[in-house]
């Protein structure tokens, strides 16, 4: 028989095991649900306060709930904070491969007495036979399943495993209520978790995704993107922050730029080993070290209420990893500050590594970037967009948050656009639907390369029509023309531009088309003001909040222990508010419960004291960002491979490059004063009179620009052949 609980009984238990004064959003209904004996589907968006959802619920009941997550690291965070609350340490476990034998006969032991109140277990565990037997030997009070997008393929964390875990909860004897909780989920993959752990009947708890607290912003990556990040922390500086990348390689490079620039940085990927990995992490949780930089792997490994900034170096592959990995910023509710840096050239090349995948897997992938270049490039609010994608609807005017990113601080202009998408349509229907954009770019624009003059396209009356407008805007036009769906990319002869059924209606019948231009940022502000993470709008005293937050560290370090895990800082702010000086007086500081009162509060409470009597108090520049040499190691490669005369395409694949990024590695080396000889290649691509034709242009040539060389010579010869004799030229001519 379940135990009720009255609405004043859980808002007792809230306050003895947490501190705080009242439920956030649906946490209460939410939790009478899970109590009742119900299943429960729970979508919060992240610091809207999921594990407190079941945690509460946890430590109340019979009997040891079992939550599923899908990262040691994120474990480990709420178990140490679950053992912060409580005096004894069984209330919480971890149950893993990690965990040596005698560990596990520990926790086994805790679980069977019935002092653990929560055991946390990766999907894999679960699947263990001796972990099945156990666990139906003990009584459970409900499951848990975090993250629970990991279970849908349309999710942005997607696990195979996760696929498993309605039939090992059908093992585990009698109806178990299930909770699953997540902070993205589109409708498709709202009814994918629900029918994959056959929870269809659960009562479904869904808040808002809004987060009014953070602000969003896309500026373009340009070669400066190293110096706009740079710059950005230090006008940030001694705030926690996070910075995402999609290749370990960058995470290592720009952690390095930011260490020389001294920004005490930390990088993270699953490419370190294990105790690196937990040993900078635990370094960012403690407060030493303000930055990490990590690839996805760190996503849902951390549980900092304040981090105040999070940075995308790289696009994510869809909205729901921006969301969540975004969600990681102000999540007590003070400033966040999320950053993206957007190319669209970095979506070609996600959209590249999805072209060995499966037709279904691609179409998913690449329905899913369409909707990251979408929201890059939309020129409307952007936590609208974001809201609507989740099927929120929301209201700029009065939604709370409603001018919190840079399209409504800032409007992007408009143009009409109308004959000029027409005039793109109709170059891609008079080629017969076969070139991808960079090749339509260079018909419009009068260009010729090798697959166009095979084609003879560059005879065409149309070739060279659209000459009045630059590069950059056709391929605006294209990405945006995509967005709105009149083209779309296919997926079987990979990037190739064809005609949506939108795209032939509009060119029997054009009509109004407004294309927005990009942001420019050269007087772009970054230091955005947000609202202050402060209670009640009143001022904390900032000098003793800074005593206090000295000591919260002092206290984490002799503990081992991150210092949120002691008090958050909106506790240490109302500390800085109320001058609590009694126990009593600190449990009723916000987030300050009894528990923590008497287990931590000693010190901080002689500290108020000493600084209230002290004081009296009536209770109530511009930087030059350093280069780190991080290519010097690839540099050397590249010299040595070419001195051994190894085929270019060979160097470039061994370090992951594809030729065109390989190429920009040699024009950096020869343009830094090394010389390269590459004759021996290019005695195989380009015959002797091509090599003198080249040599007497550049020599004559007012500049070294690839474009006007490739006019001068009237398609002759293509890009790559211009730039890899050029690379000849100036290692010979210049160094």
């Amino acid at each position: 028989m379940k135990k009720t609980y009255s609405k004043d009984e859980l808002s007792a238990a809230l306050k003895n095991y947490f501190g705080f004064s009242g439920f956030k959003g649906l946490q209460e209904p939410v939790i009478m649900n899970v109590l009742s004996g119900r299943d429960s589907f729970v979508i919060m968006p992240t610091g809207g306060g999921k594990s407190l959802c079941y945690q509460l619920p946890a430590l109340i009941s019979e009997g040891t709930a079992i939550v599923v997550s899908p990262l040691i690291a994120l474990m480990k965070n709420q178990v140490d904070f679950l053992r912060s609350l409580s005096e004894t340490e069984g209330v919480a476990h971890v149950l893993n491969s990690s965990l040596t034998k005698s560990e596990i006969k520990q926790v086994r032991t805790d679980v069977r007495e019935g002092v653990t109140k929560l055991l946390y277990v990766a999907p894999e565990s679960l699947t263990k036979e001796e972990n099945v037997e156990f666990l139906n030997r003990v009584t459970l009070s409900f499951v848990a399943i975090d993250e629970a997008h990991c279970i849908s393929e349309w999710g942005h964390d997607f696990r195979p495993e996760y696929r498993n875990l309605r039939k090992i909860f059908e093992r585990l004897g009698g109806k178990i209520p299930i909770i699953g909780l997540t902070a993205t989920a589109t409708p498709k993959v709202q009814e994918d978790i629900l029918k994959n752990l056959g929870i269809q009947q659960a009562t479904t708890f869904k808040a808002s995704f809004n987060r009014p607290n953070l602000y969003y912003e896309i500026r373009p990556k340009t070669k400066s993107v190293d110096a706009d990040i740079t710059r950005f922390v230090k006008n940030n500086e001694g705030k926690s922050g996070i910075i995402y990348c999609l290749s370990r390689k960058r995470v290592e490079e720009l952690a390095q730029t930011l260490q020389v620039n001294g920004i005490r940085a930390i990088p993270y990927h699953a490419g370190l080993d294990p105790k690196t990995r937990v040993k900078n992490q635990d370094m960012f949780l403690m407060e030493d070290a303000d930055v990490v930089v990590a690839t996805i792997a760190f996503g849902m490994g951390i549980d900092k209420p304040d981090v105040r900034f999070v940075i995308h170096n790289d696009m994510p592959k869809s909205i729901e990893s921006y969301y969540q990995e975004t969600g990681r910023a102000g999540r007590d509710g003070g400033e966040g500050h999320c950053l993206a840096f957007y190319s669209y050239k970095d979506i070609e090349k996600l959209e590249k590594f999805m072209s060995g995948k499966p037709v279904a897997e691609q179409e998913i992938g690449l329905a899913l970037l369409q909707d990251v270049v979408a929201f890059a490039e939309t020129s409307v609010s952007r936590r609208k967009f974001i809201l609507h994608y989740f099927g929120e609807a929301f209201d700029n005017a009065t939604g709370e948050g409603g001018d919190m990113d840079d399209n409504m601080r800032h409007p992007k202009k408009k143009q009409e656009a109308q004959k000029q998408l027409l005039a793109l349509l109709q170059i891609i229907d008079q080629t017969n639907q076969k070139y991808k954009a960079k090749e339509i770019v260079h018909v419009l624009l009068g260009k010729v390369n090798a697959l166009i003059k095979s084609h003879k396209t560059d005879s065409q009356p149309f070739f060279g029509s659209g000459a009045d407008h630059p590069e950059e805007f056709w391929m605006a036009l294209i990405r945006q023309a995509l967005v709105a769906g009149h083209l779309i990319k296919d997926i079987e002869t990979y990037g190739v531009l064809k005609m949506s059924q939108l795209g032939a209606e509009f060119l029997k019948s054009p009509s109004s088309f407004m294309m927005t231009e990009d942001h420019s940022y050269k007087d772009a502000n970054d230091d955005v003001l947000v609202p202050s993470a402060s209670q009640g709008g009143a001022a904390a005293d900032q000098t003793l909040f800074k005593l206090l937050k000295a000591q919260r560290k002092t206290i984490a370090d002799q503990l081992n222990l991150p210092p949120f895990v002691i008090f958050q800082d909106p506790s240490l702010e109302d500390m800085a508010l109320k001058y609590p000086i009694t126990t009593e007086e600190l449990s009723n500081v916000h987030g300050v419960g009894e528990g923590k009162a008497k287990k931590y509060g000693a010190s901080f409470i002689k500290l108020i004291e000493d600084y209230v009597t002290e004081h009296q108090i009536m209770r109530p520049d511009d930087f030059v960002v350093k280069s780190t040499g991080t290519n010097s190691a690839l540099k050397l490669f590249i010299i040595q491979s070419v001195d051994r005369k190894l085929p270019l395409d060979d160097i470039a694949q061994a370090k992951g490059l594809d030729m065109d990024d390989f190429i920009r590695e040699m024009e950096a080396i020869v343009y830094s004063g090394t010389k390269l000889n590459i004759d021996y290649w290019l005695e195989d691509v380009l015959d002797e009179d091509s090599q003198d034709d080249l040599y007497d242009y550049f020599i004559e040539a007012e500049n070294d620009l690839v474009d006007e060389a490739m006019e001068a010579f009237d398609g002759d010869f293509d890009e790559e052949e211009v730039r890899l004799y050029r690379i000849k030229f100036i290692s010979d001519v210049a160094n």
